[in-house]
């Protein structure tokens, strides 16, 4: 277990407290305020959050100093696998259970919940497969 929760691992959830904080506000605004739907707002999430995760966690993070375009490509990839994966399973998962309840209210937790299975895939996957190569 101390192989997965090291200094990397630390340093994965410190940016990743600010990185959600960031895309939390424009997924909620988006959608509460801005009225875009479930997939516009949870997208706007990634796309935006995106950007200033790749750039902490290459850096901060993995000490990644690789000027190699695969890293993006790979980044992008994991990214968008996590993101299908974590709320194509959430929406379905939270309107069975909450199938009493608002459709907003039901998007709002499975967005919350989209949120914490994202987290979980994509440290995997920029531990494993983006920054692995040059570490």
């Amino acid at each position: 277990m101390n192989k997965f929760f090291d200094k990397t691992f630390l340093k994965f959830i410190i940016v990743g407290v600010a990185n959600t904080l960031f895309g939390t506000a424009v997924m909620f605004i988006a959608y509460n305020l801005l009225h875009f739907s479930y997939w516009v707002s949870s997208a706007s999430n990634y796309v935006f959050g995106s950007i200033l995760s790749y750039f902490l966690n290459k850096y901060f993070t993995f000490e990644n100093k690789s000027k190699d375009v695969k890293n993006v490509l790979r980044f992008i990839a994991n990214i968008t696998i996590c993101y299908l994966v974590a709320y194509g399973v959430a929406k379905p998962l939270v309107r069975t259970v909450l199938s009493s309840m608002s459709t907003k209210l039901q998007d709002n937790l499975s967005m919350l919940v989209g949120m914490g299975l994202f987290v979980i895939l994509n440290y995997f996957g920029q531990r494993y497969f983006v920054f692995k190569a040059d570490k």
